[in-house]
């Protein structure tokens, strides 16, 4: 049987993964002194609401390849082969610790998914998909690659707090576009956090994400496809989905909204909305 490991980047709680039978490595994060294992004894709504309270940034260690060898011994002894799915290499050492973990075992695969929270989590619903459809091991793990390559996850930040914290802009840039109301969208692009434009004020903003969906190419909604939102509120997000209600009228019928968690909570902050999707 196939089973599907990944790290808690993907922002899937400990209860969902029971569900999807899929098994959740989280990360260990750390406020100050104190220590929390990512979903397990720190939930997305606390850890919002340490992330406004604290003076400075949470860190995030990576997962390292002894934790990964304990968890794919687990997994693996009823004869199961392993996928791994990991967040970017680009953005964490996790990938390559998995990889090293990998090596003393022969059924698992380790994939890069050059993506984070729902993009992650895109590409893991894809391959259990495909797994549902009897593909093998190898058959999922070359589709993955292939199709990863077409993730597109667009996010418009509600503050600018957060990116000067981490250092990410200047004091005086967040300190200016506060004042002007500005309102940044980023991508991942190639497993990486980049700059995809800015607008002022919140309505241009989401006029600036759809805009930007369409530049893409437009959704696959034949694949699995998203919307998310960082903090404890769903409301912004709720607004912008009925403001660009022509993008989905037609295509589905439901569309999925998910908490971003820890990993890009941590330097966008609360009140950011995002979008992510296959393109076409």
């Amino acid at each position: 049987m196939i089973k599907f490991v990944i790290d808690s980047g993907c922002d899937i709680s400990q209860e969902e993964a029971e569900k999807l039978d899929i098994t959740v490595l989280p990360f260990e994060v750390r406020f100050g002194e104190e220590e929390f294992l990512d979903g397990v004894n720190l939930s997305h709504k606390r850890f919002y609401e340490r992330l406004i309270e604290s003076d400075e940034l949470p860190k995030t260690s990576l997962i390292s390849s002894y934790r990964f060898k304990e968890c794919f011994e687990e997994v693996e002894k009823d004869g199961n082969e392993i996928i791994c799915i990991c967040i970017s290499s680009k953005l964490s050492g996790t990938y390559s610790e998995a990889v090293k973990a990998a090596k003393e075992f022969e059924n698992i695969s380790v994939i890069d998914s050059l993506s984070a929270c729902i993009g992650e989590r895109l590409l893991l619903e894809l391959g259990i998909k495909l797994a549902k459809e009897n593909k093998t091991a190898k058959e999922i793990v070359d589709t993955l690659n292939i199709e990863k390559k077409k993730i597109k996850l667009l996010a418009l930040l509600g503050t600018l707090k957060y990116l000067k914290k981490g250092g990410r802009i200047s004091s005086v840039a967040a300190f200016t576009g506060e004042m002007l109301s500005l309102k940044p969208v980023i991508s991942i692009v190639d497993g990486e956090v980049k700059l995809a434009g800015k607008a002022l004020g919140s309505k241009k903003g989401n006029n600036l994400l759809m805009q930007l969906i369409e530049k893409c190419g437009g959704i696959d909604f034949e694949k699995p496809f998203c919307t998310g939102y960082s903090g404890t509120d769903d409301g912004v997000l709720n607004k912008y989905i009925e403001d660009s209600k022509h993008i989905w009228e037609g295509n589905t019928n439901f569309i999925p909204k998910y908490e971003i968690g820890t990993t890009i909570g941590t330097h966008i902050g609360p009140g950011a909305i995002g979008v992510c999707f296959f393109a076409k």
